[in-house]
């Protein structure tokens, strides 16, 4: 794929995403997003785009889109397409087309929708704790799920192509900060995050990378690898030898195994506290006119467990 052809689709992929919203907003948040607040980017007829809309509307690009909003060409794009959906919505309000009824059912049934997922966010994470005192728990009966071999930690920037990895190598060489290189340039999915694959063990890596990586020392930059995904150049930044890792060490992992059970736990409960508390009543013969087979062993039509499941023992740190 030749710079231009790359520079037109990061361009219709930001005009999609900036034009549609990337958080499916409706269109009242939109026009919210373009009323005054810090300096004036543009003005769209009696609306004003600024810097504060402008810079909420890129953090909420999705990781992988984000770096393509680093050059001047994609800042600008994200503005135009900015401006292209205030014209759009100018042109809907004088058509009254948010005064429709088939918008405003929709606009209504969102509105359902959020309010819902607000509450059930804030009471479900509210009380969804793990304390301390269970994740060490975990940690002491789980000791032998926490051992590993020699260990290394390492970000990579992968390009398509030998000469785009030399040009890289020679920012590098230059002087260039690698994380920041990699947001740009790298084409995988470490790429937001500075290109950083996290600890992995002899044999979580291709052969070819793997081989490179822990024969360099920490801080190391390699030179050129090449593998079936395209180029690499690896910096090294840990090495750790093979051992039981530490509480504190895998203390984050065993919460994050933890916490979608008990999440759901806490799910049950209140879903299971509101039938109990609130009052409705089902019509059982229009409920069975609707058809469908009975679930086998099924006592409510919930999607969800009786019991949330018990978490499995979180894996060794490294990449998937």
């Amino acid at each position: 794929m030749t710079k231009q052809s790359v520079i037109k689709s990061v361009v219709a992929v930001l005009s999609v995403m900036a034009l549609f919203g990337c958080n499916g907003k409706k269109e009242s948040d939109a026009k919210k997003e373009a009323s005054p607040s810090g300096p004036v980017l543009a003005e769209v007829g009696s609306a004003k785009i600024t810097v504060d809309a402008f810079k909420k509307e890129l953090e909420n690009l999705p990781p992988y889109l984000k770096p393509m909003t680093e050059t001047a060409d994609g800042k600008k794009e994200m503005l135009e397409t900015m401006i292209i959906r205030e014209l759009i919505l100018q042109e809907a309000s004088k058509d009254g087309i948010e005064n429709t009824p088939s918008v405003k059912d929709k606009l209504e049934e969102l509105k359902k929708r959020l309010v819902v997922e607000a509450y059930l966010k804030k009471k479900v994470e509210e009380q969804a704790k793990v304390s301390d005192e269970d994740l060490k728990k975990f940690y002491d009966e789980n000791k032998d799920k926490f051992k590993t071999g020699d260990q290394v930690k390492a970000s990579h920037i992968l390009v398509k192509s030998e000469k785009e990895a030399k040009d890289v190598l020679a920012q590098l060489k230059a002087g260039g900060n690698f994380e920041e290189l990699a947001k740009k340039l790298s084409t995988d999915g470490a790429a937001s995050k500075g290109g950083d694959l996290g600890w992995f063990s002899k044999g979580s890596m291709i052969p070819e990378f793997e081989k490179v990586a822990f024969t360099m020392k920490d801080g190391q930059i390699s030179d050129i690898v090449k593998t079936k995904f395209g180029f690499h150049i690896i910096k090294l930044t840990g090495k750790r030898a093979a051992g039981e890792r530490s509480f504190d060490d895998v203390k984050e992992q065993i919460k994050a195994s933890m916490l979608p059970g008990k999440q759901q736990e806490i799910f049950q409960k209140l879903k299971e506290d509101l039938k109990k508390s609130g009052k409705y009543t089902i019509n059982e013969a229009v409920l069975k006119g609707l058809g469908g087979a009975a679930s086998a062993g099924a006592t409510e039509p919930t999607g969800l467990p009786a019991q949330p499941p018990a978490p499995a023992a979180p894996k060794a740190p490294g990449p998937k």
